[in-house]
């Protein structure tokens, strides 16, 4: 009887208890993202895939899908190479904590800019990231960009 308790007292709380996230977790989310534009503007694969879970996901702005880290690092390997000044900044305008998960959602603004043959192209547009928090480590496990706007010769 006792264990049967036990496991309704812990389902409960698993269920439809709220749980308390450490105070700075929205900061370390944001430093998080902000390192992680530090590490595109440097060219920093490594860096930049430091941030990402293992089972991490993208939809790219063009509507392509990287299914892993690997394949995103990859991505960013050959883009950095192909276009030397290459720079990406993400922008959070709100970052949201789950009140029952270890997890957030980001919303934001991201633009980019690199030098094509034809001369500069600049984009941007909107962005969300899904954050998981494990082992005391916030990692973005899920992120969906969307190109709203393109400038130049080759968009």
């Amino acid at each position: 009887m006792q264990t049967a308790r036990m496991y309704l007292v812990l389902s409960v709380l698993a269920v439809g208890g709220t749980t308390a996230w450490a105070a700075d977790d929205v900061e370390t989310i944001r430093t998080e993202r902000m390192e992680s534009n530090a590490a595109i503007g440097r060219h920093d694969v490594d860096a930049l895939q430091s941030v990402l879970d293992e089972d991490f996901v993208i939809t790219i702005s063009t509507g392509g899908i990287e299914r892993s880290r690997e394949e995103h690092g990859k991505s960013f390997a050959l883009h950095f190479e192909q276009y030397p000044d290459v720079v990406y900044v993400r922008t959070p305008t709100e970052i949201t904590l789950s009140k029952a998960y270890p997890l957030a959602i980001e919303h934001g603004t991201w633009t980019g800019s690199r030098t094509t043959k034809n001369g500069v192209l600049e984009n941007g547009g909107q962005y969300t990231a899904a954050w998981r928090k494990s082992d005391g480590v916030w990692r973005i496990y899920s992120e969906l960009f969307v190109g709203l706007y393109c400038r130049g010769t080759d968009c």
